[in-house]
C-alpha cells in the first residue's frame, strides 16, 4: 500500500543528528499524498477532497530535527485515515457488512463523520459515492493505523528512557473561521487536555511564548486536544502531550491552498518559539529531576 501514497512511504521520522532533548514532535493531519484510486472512487474533486488537511504543518513545525528533535509526520491523508482517533471510532453507515464488536459506533466524532475512516471532508462534504467493504476499512488500521503508533510510541518510549522525561508537541491546522470568547479569532490554541495530558507550566509556557510575538491565543477552547495528546500524555509518569492549532489563515489561502506570502514570516516565529520552548523543556526536565531525587 505504501508506494501508492509517496516515494518515502506511508509515514516517516525526520531524525535529529542527534536526540539531545526530551522532545517529540507529531504531525499526523499534513499528509498530502491522495492514491488515485481514492480520488477517483470519491465524489469530491481534488482540491475539496483536501479540506480536512492540516496544509503544510510538518513545514511549520520543520525546525523540530535541528533544534535535537525528532518529527513523526504523514504522508497518507486524513481523508483516507485518521490517527487521532480511537483505532476503531467506524460508522456503521459507511459500510458493507458488519463492523467487529470491539468497534465504538457512537462516539460524537463518528456522529460527526470524523471516526478513524471519515465519512466526510470539512464543511461535512461526503467523502464517498458508496459504501466501503468493512474489510477495506480494516486493512487500513492494520496497515497503517497500527504502525504509525508504534511509531510514534517507540519515539516517545526512546526519549522517556534517555532523558527520564518526554513531551510531545502534536501539530496541527485549524479553519480560519474559529472565534473565541469575544469574537476574536486565535492565531493558535494551546491543548492540554484541560490540565490532564501535561503539566500547567509547560502548556502556558508555550501560551506565553506565542503571546509575545503579538499573536492572539486560547488555551484549551475550542480545541483541547484530541485522542494523541489523551493517549499518550501522563504527567504523573513524566510523559507530557501538548496540542499546538496554527490558524489557517495566517499562512495559506483557505480557497486555492496555496502558500500566502506571510508562510515564512509564520514559520520562522514558530521555529523561534519551539527554540524557545526547548530551553524551557530542558530547564524544566532538569528542574523536574532533582526534586525527586
Amino acid at each position: 500500500m505504501a508506494p501508492e501514497f509517496s516515494e518515502k512511504g506511508l509515514f516517516e521520522v525526520l531524525e535529529p543528528s542527534s536526540q539531545t532533548l526530551p522532545l517529540v514532535f507529531n504531525s499526523p493531519h499534513s499528509g498530502r499524498a491522495y492514491p488515485q484510486g481514492f480520488v477517483r472512487d470519491s465524489r469530491l474533486d481534488a482540491l475539496s477532497i483536501r479540506r480536512s488537511e492540516d496544509h503544510y504543518v510538518d513545514e511549520l513545525f520543520g525546525a523540530a530535527p535541528d533544534l535535537g528533535a525528532p518529527m513523526l509526520l504523514a504522508h497518507f491523508p486524513r481523508a483516507f485515515l485518521d490517527v487521532n482517533r480511537e483505532p476503531y471510532e467506524l460508522d456503521p453507515r459507511m459500510f458493507e457488512g458488519s463492523l467487529p464488536p470491539y468497534a465504538n459506533v457512537s462516539s460524537m466524532r463518528v456522529a460527526g463523520g470524523l471516526g478513524t475512516v471519515p465519512r466526510v471532508v470539512a464543511e461535512n462534504m461526503e467523502i464517498y459515492q458508496r459504501r466501503m467493504p468493512v474489510g477495506e476499512a480494516l486493512e487500513r488500521i492494520e496497515t497503517i493505523y497500527k504502525p504509525y503508533h508504534a511509531c510514534l510510541r517507540s519515539l516517545i518510549v526512546r526519549t522517556h528512557l534517555k532523558f527520564g522525561f518526554a513531551v510531545l508537541v502534536d501539530c496541527h491546522s485549524m479553519p480560519g473561521n474559529i472565534r473565541i470568547a469575544g469574537g476574536q479569532r486565535p492565531d493558535f490554541i494551546i491543548g492540554d487536555r484541560y490540565g490532564t495530558s501535561a503539566a500547567g507550566d509547560l502548556s502556558r509556557a508555550v501560551v506565553r511564548l506565542f503571546e509575545d510575538m503579538g499573536f492572539v491565543v486560547a488555551r484549551n477552547k475550542p480545541y483541547a486536544g484530541g485522542f494523541i495528546t489523551e493517549h499518550y500524555g501522563r504527567p504523573a509518569k513524566g510523559l507530557h502531550a501538548i496540542q499546538i492549532e496554527v490558524n489557517r489563515a495566517l499562512y495559506v489561502d483557505e480557497t486555492t491552498l496555496a502558500k500566502k506570502p506571510e508562510f515564512e514570516a509564520v514559520r520562522t516565529g514558530i521555529s523561534w518559539a519551539l527554540a524557545e520552548f526547548a530551553g524551557y523543556v530542558d530547564k524544566y526536565a532538569s528542574d523536574s529531576a532533582l526534586a525527586a531525587e
